[in-house]
């Protein structure tokens, strides 16, 4: 980060900062929570993650929220992914490695049918 030298260049943090801020908290038509805590890092969430972006990239999916959160509480479900559509109850998807993450996205996410060989039950 470069020094900060006038009153200008706090000024365009702020703006850039305040953007971000927006861009977390516009509701899309879904979204997507990786669980990020240190058992589900182990378990390979953050290729889940890197799966998750680069199909919603690749494929030119729009109105997706995907964020990071962390222990969901479920070690032995990790990687853990849940899937909000609009005000629809949150699916929680156990074990959710690279292709299972694109499968949940693209039947999910993006057509509205829930996956339901990873649910993990409530």
């Amino acid at each position: 980060m470069n020094a900060i030298k006038s009153l200008e260049d706090l000024k365009k943090i702020r703006e850039q900062a305040l953007e971000k801020r927006k861009l977390k908290e516009t509701s899309g038509a879904a979204q997507v929570i990786v669980g990020m805590g240190t058992c589900g890092i182990a378990a390979g969430a953050r290729e889940t993650m890197k799966a998750i972006l680069d199909y919603i990239e690749k494929n030119n999916i729009e109105n997706v929220i995907v964020t990071q959160t962390g222990c969901i509480g479920l070690c032995e479900q990790e990687p853990i992914v849940q899937v909000a559509i609009g005000e629809t109850e949150k699916i929680t998807y156990g074990k959710v490695i690279g292709e299972v993450a694109e499968k949940i996205v693209a039947e999910h996410v993006v057509n509205g049918n829930v996956v339901k060989d990873f649910i993990i039950a409530a």
